[in-house]
């Protein structure tokens, strides 16, 4: 049972890769998704400095929740991503993560090199993130700085999303595909409130109604069990 876990999550992180692409969320080899197996120490993640074109499930690195790459696994050969240190980080403190993408999209990154949290001024942020995005401290790439910058800002917090600042987002959810959700979405908003500065003052919404969109749709949009966080 835990072969076939680990090579599910195998097929479905890199084929997610694919969907960073398609929504325009990476640039080169930048980026990543990472999936937690079910049941596990254990989760999966791209190899470093490897084409999109060239990601494929026998090339997805296993690695224990302390970062360690699992000798003799497929993959192993290769070097996991320079952020494997912070998803581990992720991993180990927050058991209800089950995925963790990191992307460089143009306008979050744009927030974070302000070092500017992104104000919940759209029903769209309320939904998904229910309230603010918010900014993360600064940190270095290598160790797993970057992971307890991550999970400090974001443990209690309802977004799925942490500008890390001068750097860029990062996101959670309960399994990769809905990480990578949320990435999209974080994404998609940033965009939005951007150009909706440039063209006046932002009305904020009120914490009430923040309250009772956030509730609806995490608990009564779409069908019976569906993803929704």
């Amino acid at each position: 049972m835990t072969q076939q876990a680990i090579d599910t999550v195998r097929s479905e992180v890199a084929a997610l890769h694919g969907e960073l692409v398609r929504y325009g969320l990476v640039v080169w080899t930048g980026g990543n998704v990472s999936g937690r197996v079910p049941g596990t120490d254990l989760f999966v993640i791209k190899p470093s400095g490897v084409s999109y074109d060239d990601l494929t499930p026998a090339n997805m690195i296993l690695c224990d929740l302390d970062g360690n790459v699992i000798p003799g696994t497929p993959g192993s050969d290769r070097s996991p991503s320079s952020d494997t240190a912070a998803h581990a980080y992720v991993y180990r403190n927050m058991p209800e993560v089950g995925g963790v993408v990191h992307t460089h999209s143009d306008y979050a990154v744009a927030w974070a090199a302000r070092g500017e949290e992104i104000p919940c001024v759209i029903t769209a942020m309320a939904d998904e993130f229910g309230g603010p995005i918010p900014v993360g401290p600064f940190a270095i790439i290598g160790d797993d700085s970057i992971g307890r910058g991550i999970v400090e800002t974001l443990r209690g917090h309802r977004s799925r999303a942490v500008l890390m600042q001068n750097h860029g987002p990062f996101t959670i959810g309960v399994t990769a595909k809905d990480a990578v959700k949320a990435a999209v979405m974080c994404e998609d908003v940033a965009r939005t409130v951007h150009l909706a500065r440039q063209a006046g003052e932002l009305i904020p919404i009120p914490q009430d109604a923040i309250d009772a969109l956030y509730n609806r749709y995490q608990n009564v949009y779409g069908q019976s069990g569906d993803e929704r966080r």
